[in-house]
């Protein structure tokens, strides 16, 4: 059995992770969405009241910690950076939060955790 690139890897985790959106009640609305040197993962819509930044996160394994956890200083700020960007193009109002889904691959599919208003 060979290991997926960590290209095909994230590829599959970002798909698995706008699954999980859309089984939650949301809608996504724009995948790898680019400003700058700033890229979010995905932008979702909870509801039409609310937008939801995710970085997704994926780990073949947690020797390096948990997914959630490489999530740096810089790479908020260029995804806050993004989303500013995002929120005047589409002249959006509303309430937005930033969240973090973390997955792990396991047997047929991933575990996903959901970390709200991550930061």
């Amino acid at each position: 059995m060979h290991m997926p690139t960590s290209a095909h890897l994230g590829a599959t985790g970002e798909q698995a992770a706008a699954d999980f959106l859309t089984t939650q009640g949301y809608t996504v609305v724009a995948r790898n969405y680019r400003h700058g040197r700033a890229e979010i993962d995905l932008i979702a819509q909870q509801g039409g009241k609310r937008l939801v930044f995710v970085e997704v996160k994926v780990r073949s394994d947690l020797r390096y910690g948990f997914p959630e956890q490489s999530v740096t200083l810089a790479q908020q700020q260029r995804v806050r950076r993004a989303a500013e960007h995002y929120l005047l193009s589409t002249n959006w109002l509303a309430d937005i939060r930033f969240d973090i889904l973390a997955l792990t691959p396991t047997t047929g599919g991933f575990r996903v955790e959901h970390f709200e208003d991550a930061f």
